[in-house]
């Protein structure tokens, strides 16, 4: 009788340890979000940009430039500030923006008066990325 009731207990424990395991969740794991790929830092040229300490001579109160992308445009494009102020007072003389997804680009500077020295500022930014941008500035004077 002594092992029966130690059966039936040891019997007892057996079937509450072996449990069915209930309804489980199965979570679906999250997925790895598709990295967004970044645009090439935007690089350009101004075909009449007379480089560093050197001025531009300008025939006449206008000049034609030639904005250069050499980087990968980006898919949306770009625009191109240019503005022109005189170096004596700061003031405006010409400001145009233009949106573009072509590597070369022709903008026409106005206004320019003979004898007056003036500092070009062209900016050129990518329309998707704001921060991506590059800027070249530049010494021009009309004769």
């Amino acid at each position: 009788m002594k092992n029966l009731k130690f059966t039936l207990i040891g019997l007892v424990f057996i079937l509450f340890s072996c449990s069915k395991g209930g309804d489980t969740t199965t979570t679906t794991p999250t997925p790895t979000p598709t990295p967004t790929p970044t645009e090439a830092a935007v690089a350009f040229s101004v075909t009449q940009d007379p480089g560093s300490g050197n001025i531009l001579g300008v025939v006449g109160t206008s000049q034609t430039i030639n904005v250069k992308v050499s980087s990968t445009l980006p898919t949306a494009g770009v625009n191109i500030d240019v503005s022109v102020t005189k170096d004596a007072d700061n003031s405006s003389v010409f400001k145009t923006t233009a949106s573009s997804v072509a590597a070369d680009n022709s903008v026409s500077i106005t206004g320019l008066t003979p004898g007056v020295l003036c500092t070009a500022t062209v900016v050129v930014t990518s329309k998707s990325t704001a921060t991506n941008n590059k800027t070249i500035t530049f010494k021009l004077a009309a004769k």
